[in-house]
């Protein structure tokens, strides 16, 4: 019996209406979803490139269309094999890939090439659009890898397809034409690497290519940073003359050496979260994820499924199964910030963890061996909130196996100047301005200001000051307010100041805080007007009243 040449699904698709084995000619076929390609297409982009995930589609599709080449020669008596050939347009159409049009040439428009056709409806744009947007490039590989595999079995001899418009790019329709690898200009040559076996190769070569020139540019950055500020260049870019910060950063090192759970504490904006990164990246877990989580960013309901995540249909809104960030962090580590906002009913679920090396999704009864290297880290004091029954004791001695105290940077005013200096230059080239350093005044308010919010505070001043500074360098009133009124410190530096000289900072401190109103000055100093003035001609300052 001779097979028409238009394939009718009703005769290649058998399957058992209960359910079981589907058959297409003949051949065992499983129903895929397309959002469940989607995702695998965006999971293999977004772990390995745009380019190796491009080359496994393309040559996955290619296997495929070969096998159904394969397959369909003999599944069908056919008139001819030119019949076979023609096939595999069709029967791309009748699995729901793409609606093919055959494009009809006129004499003017030049020779044909070996295969031509129009797509419409292609699932892999959609999926594309759907998952990751629009593309620069064309991104129907398993497609076209499909319809190169098919016509390379028939015809004997490589046969690849190249989109000349796609759909996932922005063009109105997917076009693709297929020739002979010889037929094929130079210029396409690189797009025809995807069929090859050598382009994951290719492709995690330019991947450890790209490393190592970030790592040179970061190294260049680092020594760059490190001579603007005048200290000694830290392996991880930290900056510390200060003893006791000294002593941190070398427990931290310390601690990086071993697995066991570390407890980072100090005030709001100190650097904690930089302490747990570094203590990360010098660990034998550096070459896996760092997972960090605000406990305090999240609400008690959801906390538990973004630590230990949820199987579908656990709550509302479940509609898939999820992971959660202990299973994320699988081999690396798991930073904890803010680990003292933890409500009591997750604390007992959180020391679980800890002690059993397992989490169990919402909603599961099972059991996932989790290896986590966990660092917390907390403003608050723990010991006062364990005496209120606040916080677990358990859980409080299971986290605190190492504990890092970060000083704050009142504590640390060796620190100040050199941190502001790298955190300078770091603001200049984020911004794009030329600003070179600090005028000896502004460096001065640096010193005098407390810094109650810490190296984050010192980092949002010196943005402020180099997006407003109109000079080559930071003046003191480029400085935020309460930075610009700070009073001098009593606290003796390495050079003990006169007290001749405290005392004018002092009282010119309390004159700026006033605005410059002197009656308001003189009340606070407890000194007469006359006085304040006769103080302000010895100091050089103009008599005028303000």
């Amino acid at each position: 019996m001779a097979v028409k040449p238009e394939l009718d699904l009703r005769e290649l698709l058998t399957f058992e209406p209960q359910g079981g084995l589907i058959h297409f000619a003949g051949q065992r076929v499983v129903l895929w979803d397309p959002v469940g390609m989607g995702l695998l297409r965006r999971e293999l982009i977004d772990t390995l490139g745009m380019t190796a995930a491009r080359g496994m589609l393309t040559r996955l599709g290619y296997a495929h269309g070969w096998r159904t080449a394969e397959a369909m020669r003999d599944a069908l008596p056919w008139e001819d094999e030119a019949q076979w050939r023609r096939a595999g347009g069709r029967l791309h159409t009748l699995q729901g890939q793409v609606v093919l049009e055959p494009v009809e040439r006129r004499e003017s428009d030049g020779p044909a090439p070996f295969a031509e056709a129009l797509w419409h409806d292609s699932y892999e744009a959609e999926q594309h659009l759907l998952h990751l947007g629009t593309a620069e490039e064309p991104v129907c590989w398993s497609l076209t890898g499909f319809a190169s595999g098919y016509m390379s079995c028939c015809n004997g001899k490589p046969i690849y397809c190249l989109e000349t418009r796609c759909v996932g790019r922005g063009d109105p329709v997917c076009q693709i034409i297929g020739k002979p690898a010889e037929e094929w200009s130079e210029s396409c040559r690189e797009a025809l690497r995807f069929y090859e076996t050598q382009c994951m190769e290719g492709a995690l070569a330019q991947v450890t290519e790209a490393l190592k020139q970030a790592e040179r540019k970061l190294r260049v950055k680092r020594q760059t940073l490190a001579r603007v500020s005048g200290v000694k260049e830290d392996p991880a870019g930290m900056v510390a003359r200060t003893q006791a910060m000294k002593q941190v950063l070398d427990l931290a090192r310390r601690a990086a050496k071993v697995d066991s759970t570390v407890l980072i504490t100090g005030e709001s904006g100190v650097g904690k979260e930089r302490i747990a990164r570094l203590i990360h990246e010098e660990s034998r877990r550096a070459h896996k994820a760092f997972v960090a989580v605000n406990c305090a960013a999240v609400t008690e309901s959801l906390l538990e499924s973004e630590l230990f995540g949820h199987a579908r249909g656990a709550f509302t809104g479940a509609t898939h199964d999820r992971a959660g960030l202990f299973e994320a962090a699988h081999g690396g580590t798991l930073f904890l910030d803010e680990v003292g906002e933890v409500p009591p009913a997750m604390q007992a679920k959180l020391l679980r963890v800890l002690q059993e090396r397992e989490v169990r999704r919402v909603g599961e009864n099972v059991s996932r061996k989790v290896d986590v290297r966990v660092v917390a880290a907390t403003n608050r004091l723990l010991p006062t909130e364990v005496a209120a029954a606040r916080f677990r004791q358990d859980l409080y001695y299971r986290l605190r196996v190492i504990e890092l105290k970060v000083p704050p940077l009142r504590e640390r005013r060796d620190d100040i100047l050199p941190l502001a200096r790298m955190l300078l230059a770091e603001a200049t080239e984020r911004l794009g301005r030329r600003v070179q350093g600090l005028s000896p005044e502004a460096a001065e308010q640096l010193l005098r200001y407390e810094w109650p919010g810490n190296v984050r505070e010192l980092s949002n001043a010196l943005e402020r000051a180099v997006a407003l500074c109109e000079n080559s360098r930071v003046e003191r009133d480029d400085l935020p307010e309460e930075v610009r009124v700070a009073p001098p410190t009593f606290l003796p530096g390495d050079t003990p100041r006169t007290l001749e000289a405290m005392e004018r900072d002092y009282v010119l401190a309390v004159l700026a805080r006033n605005g410059g109103n002197r009656a308001r000055t003189a009340e606070q100093l407890d000194i007469g007007i006359a006085t304040l003035y006769r103080k302000l001609k010895q100091y050089g300052e103009p008599e005028t009243a303000h």
